[in-house]
């Protein structure tokens, strides 16, 4: 019988985790009740009084209904359709045959296995609403920005496509290297379809890439095509999960205690989706983010200046707090840096004679690296 597909399996995966977090539950109750039981073989044991387990059958006749008065029904009913139901049976009967009060056990037992049961459920859900996210961080990490790697998470079917590869990685795939040999064919495809949809040409570099070219990017992988004015695809061409995104914003409202309305002018600026780029670039090589973004609030130079250009100067500051070694002082921001660094302002004027080499960064990608200035009047 064929596998069948995901469409064909609507609530499935949720109906699986909740079994899983009651199987758990159970796996908890027996794991409760074997302590229990050898710590009554114990005592009997040194007191030369062992008794035999009760007789099965009537053991779980009687246990049933201690179970069913004391656990929750899923968990009662889990546990009374088990295979080994009838030796957890046996052991109940035989702490309350040793003086073990059931009416008071039972309860407590109860208590742990729904924690235990709620637990998992909740990490089903954790898995299930963060679960992409190590993969956008693999795809970051391996593919390079483009039209690939933005089909591939702004697809419909990207969290199964995330399910499979966590499946692959589990089984000993080396994914990572799939995913590159996968780009080279998903490389093909682009060209073949754009070929034919008369395309092919290299998509030109957007504003906002352009205008984005220096501090805020270096270093960090940015694609020709960066649209910064939809802040959702913005976020899938930088590879950020949405479980990311938010965590990010999590981090720099508690950088700024106390300040909330500049840390929402912060994580709302056109501009963010960068700042988020290099925090998550900087938590791919282990760096402290943390510690970087409490610069913020021990140096709040952003603070000076007309409010209107309030927002400029904090992804400026977060931008040079988060670049700078923990531990070194940064420059003051400045209203004409951050004004200079904005995309809604023009290039800035070009640099004297002899400083263009100065001022180039190694290694930065191609379509960010400064080209020659164009020919001011007419031609000949």
């Amino acid at each position: 019988m064929s596998m069948p597909t995901p469409e064909e399996r609507p609530g499935e995966a949720f109906t699986e985790a909740a079994a899983e977090a009651v199987q758990t539950s159970v796996m908890a109750f027996r794991l409760v009740m074997a302590i229990a039981d050898a710590v009554r073989r114990q005592q009997q044991k040194k007191a030369g009084k062992e008794d035999e387990l009760p007789d099965a059958e009537k053991a779980a006749a009687e246990a049933s209904e201690e179970v069913k008065k004391f656990l929750p029904d899923d968990i009662a009913t889990a546990l009374l359709e088990g295979a080994d139901w009838p030796q957890l049976a046996q052991q109940l009967m035989a702490l309350k045959a040793a003086g073990v009060d059931l009416e008071t056990m039972l309860p407590r037992v109860g208590e742990i296995t729904v924690d235990v049961r709620d637990q998992v459920a909740a990490n089903a859900e954790k898995v299930k609403r963060e679960g992409t996210e190590e993969w956008a961080k693999a795809l970051r990490e391996t593919l390079p920005a483009g039209p690939v790697r933005e089909a591939i998470l702004s697809s419909p079917a990207w969290p199964e496509m995330a399910r499979t590869m966590a499946t692959m990685n589990e089984r000993g795939v080396d994914v990572r290297a799939l995913l590159a040999a996968a780009h080279e064919e998903g490389v093909g495809v682009d060209q073949a379809v754009a070929k034919v949809l008369a395309a092919a040409e290299a998509p030109t570099t957007s504003r906002d890439a352009k205008l984005s070219y220096g501090p805020l990017t270096t270093g960090l992988d940015i694609p020709k095509d960066l649209d910064l004015g939809d802040r959702e695809r913005a976020l899938r061409q930088l590879s950020i999960a949405p479980s990311e995104n938010a965590k990010f914003t999590r981090m720099v409202r508690e950088a700024l205690p106390g300040a909330e309305r500049e840390a929402d002018l912060l994580v709302t600026s056109r501009q963010w989706p960068l700042v988020a780029a290099r925090m998550a670039d900087m938590e791919s090589k282990g760096q402290p983010v943390a510690e970087h973004l409490a610069r913020l609030s021990k140096d709040p130079s952003w603070q000076e200046g007309p409010q209107t250009q309030m927002g400029r100067r904090l992804v400026q500051a977060a931008n040079d707090a988060l670049r700078k070694p923990v531990g070194a002082a940064g420059p003051k921001v400045s209203t004409a840096a951050a004004r200079s660094t904005s995309p809604s302002v023009g290039p800035t004027k070009p640099a004297a004679k002899g400083t263009a080499a100065a001022t180039a960064t190694p290694g930065v990608a191609a379509h960010r690296e400064a080209g020659p200035a164009p020919k001011s009047g007419k031609t000949r």
